[in-house]
């Protein structure tokens, strides 16, 4: 799924910043393909950037609408279908994550198909992928893994790509949900792949590279999670990572949605070189990310070192305090990458 920027963010009419947080989330690491944004009356969302009409928007050179809203069961209000239409006869493609296809809307898809524009329903891949191989692929390989779903594996992954590009590596994120997708204008989201497909699919977004290249690839679910450890074993099978790192959430107890207790980090560093071995015999762990949001600075900093101490790997909260003893340790560990 290739995305054209830039983009026109569309808030609709939403009720709150969270109702638009897929928009929110591609403003924070994508800045610069967020030209604007498209609001209805009574909309209580506000990127901080220029309203813009659909004209105003084209002259400045946007070539995508993105519906960057989130809500219950993932439907398209009736009265927002009029305003895509609008911005399809426009000349915009249009975006979206929401769990309904635009195709799916007759105004939509005969608009869609008089224009010629492009309908990415960003959930829901058109493209079909081949069974995943194992085979050893050129290039460096990066893969967040988790305590638990929901844990920062997106933005430790973005913070790395920004991190690496920064000290000259040669890094790109690669996107496996569909807000990822959107920060990265490509991608697929693997949760919506058929089981047998998942590693052939991340082969697919993560393609043999030169052999100082990193793909840096989004993780998600757990693999001790009962209801997404398939697919988080599919998609580290598939990523065959040279490095990972331990994404964790230190004030969770059980696993989110389950009454399952969370594995701790060792249990995750473990399990992960056991599994993934399957596909790259020379996996390692080189790091450990904590979303300390919850936490004061003080009290954040002492279970850092803690971890630290514990694993003898870097621990940081990426968000908060960064990634650099993260790619310290990437460097140490592959001088020739």
């Amino acid at each position: 799924m290739q995305i054209a920027t830039p983009y026109l963010m569309f808030l609709g009419d939403v009720p709150d910043a969270l109702a638009a947080k897929t928009a929110y989330g591609i403003k924070d690491w994508r800045p610069e393909w967020c030209i604007g944004q498209m609001r209805l009356p009574g909309c209580q969302a506000d990127l901080g950037i220029p309203d813009l009409t659909l004209p105003e928007a084209l002259a400045k050179g946007c070539r995508t609408l993105v519906v960057g809203v989130v809500n219950a069961g993932g439907v398209l209000p009736d009265h927002w279908v009029k305003e895509i239409v609008a911005a399809i006869e426009a000349g915009f493609d249009v975006a979206s994550g929401l769990h309904v296809r635009l195709g799916a809307v007759p105004a939509i898809a005969e608009a869609a198909g008089k224009r010629g524009s492009k309908l990415h329903d960003v959930r829901h891949s058109s493209e079909t992928f081949p069974t995943g191989k194992g085979t050893r692929r050129p290039g460096r390989r990066l893969l967040t893994v988790g305590t638990d779903c929901s844990v920062g594996k997106k933005y430790t992954t973005l913070a790395l790509e920004k991190g690496m590009r920064d000290r000259g590596l040669d890094a790109d994120f690669r996107a496996t949900g569909q807000t990822g997708v959107f920060i990265s204008g490509r991608g697929v989201a693997i949760d919506a792949v058929v089981a047998d497909f998942i590693s052939g699919a991340v082969e697919t977004i993560s393609p043999a590279a030169g052999p100082h290249h990193w793909d840096l690839i989004e993780g998600q679910g757990s693999l001790f999670h009962p209801s997404f450890a398939g697919v988080s074993l599919g998609l580290l099978h598939g990523a065959q990572p040279d490095a990972f790192v331990v994404c964790h959430e230190p004030t969770r107890t059980t696993m989110r949605g389950v009454s399952h207790p969370l594995p701790t980090i060792a249990e995750v560093i473990d399990l992960t070189v056991q599994l993934g071995r399957l596909t790259n015999p020379g996996i390692r762990a080189v790091g450990i990310a904590v979303n300390t949001q919850a936490l004061a600075e003080g009290e954040a900093r002492t279970l850092l070192d803690a971890l630290a101490a514990e694993h003898g790997l870097p621990a940081t909260d990426p968000v908060r305090f960064g990634v650099e003893g993260l790619v310290d340790r990437i460097v140490a560990d592959f001088p020739e990458a």
